[in-house]
């Protein structure tokens, strides 16, 4: 399937982002924006039917137009993201790998849009990408910690905060704007502001001494431990990404925007949307949560 999804991408985008991990040569990067910027958006009526085609027919010329109109739209996420220390062009190409997942998953006759639906793979492989290669180890592990790490500089011009320490007052504005627990917002504005030490600078000032590595005991997995953390991983996200399709389309809705979403969306703008009562979004939400993790546990243990 990947690679009938991969034959299908315009040429462009083999030759220049996804073929490769990203691209390092400023002026091929610029080409390629431009490119895509001409690409025209599809209306609601085409974008069904070459959808409809593709997962009817596999047609490779409808996945083409399907995909390509969408691709200015991963360089528009990709922008959002481009203070976090990852190159332009490797944000792009992870959010085109996630705009392939979309077209994997994609069902038309659910009722919504491809946009809507691609957008959460195209953000998530963005955020997976970030946070791989962001220098503090094992930042971001919880779906707070990962909120806090995505929105704090936004949630501190928002307030009005441009002390670099927080105080234990500004901790909890920052904590109330973005709904999460204070030890997250602490925890994590002490990580991201940390600094990294080389790890070949000398241990002491003396010229001959040994370097910090030469000084540390190995402690890292075994190939074959990194190996089984690897597949348990990729088992985990496959089970979530497939389960999830399974639900209504409302029910899918309602939990990516309340629990998979940053930020997520109130219970009020839910009730407005689909013109129910808070408490039943609150219900449905918990409803498809306990749906969805009674159908990964119950895959993953039998």
């Amino acid at each position: 399937m990947k690679k009938q999804i991969k034959n299908a991408l315009p040429t462009v985008q083999n030759s220049n982002l996804v073929a490769a991990r990203g691209v390092n040569d400023e002026t091929s990067l610029a080409q390629y924006i431009q490119n895509v910027q001409k690409i025209p958006i599809l209306s609601a009526s085409e974008e069904y039917e070459y959808a409809t085609k593709w997962t009817r027919e596999h047609d490779a010329a409808a996945a083409e137009k399907l995909v390509a109109s969408h691709l200015r739209m991963v360089v528009s996420v990709a922008y959002d993201f481009r203070n976090y220390g990852v190159p332009f062009g490797d944000l792009i190409a992870s959010g085109n790998m996630g705009l392939m997942q979309a077209l994997q998953k994609f069902d038309p006759e659910k009722g919504f849009r491809f946009s809507t639906y691609a957008m959460f793979w195209i953000r998530a492989e963005i955020y997976e990408t970030i946070l791989q290669n962001w220098s503090i180890v094992k930042i971001g592990t919880s779906a707070n910690q990962k909120r806090v790490f995505f929105n704090l500089a936004r949630a501190r011009r928002a307030l009005g905060i441009m002390d670099g320490n927080l105080s234990d007052d500004q901790t909890k504005q920052i904590a109330d704007y973005l709904n999460v627990p204070e030890n997250d917002v602490r925890r994590m504005s002490t990580r991201m502001s940390a600094r990294d030490v080389s790890l070949n600078a000398p241990a002491h000032s003396d010229d001959d001494a040994r370097d910090i590595l030469s000084n540390m005991p190995d402690e890292k997995n075994s190939i074959q431990d990194n190996m089984e953390q690897m597949e348990f991983r990729r088992r985990g996200y496959e089970l979530l990404r497939r389960h999830l399709d399974e639900l209504p389309a409302r029910d899918r809705e309602i939990l990516v925007a309340r629990r998979l979403s940053d930020p997520a969306l109130t219970l009020e703008s839910l009730s407005q949307k689909y013109g129910i009562s808070r408490e039943r979004v609150r219900q449905i939400e918990e409803r498809a949560y306990k749906k969805l993790r009674d159908a990964i546990l119950a895959e993953a243990q039998g």
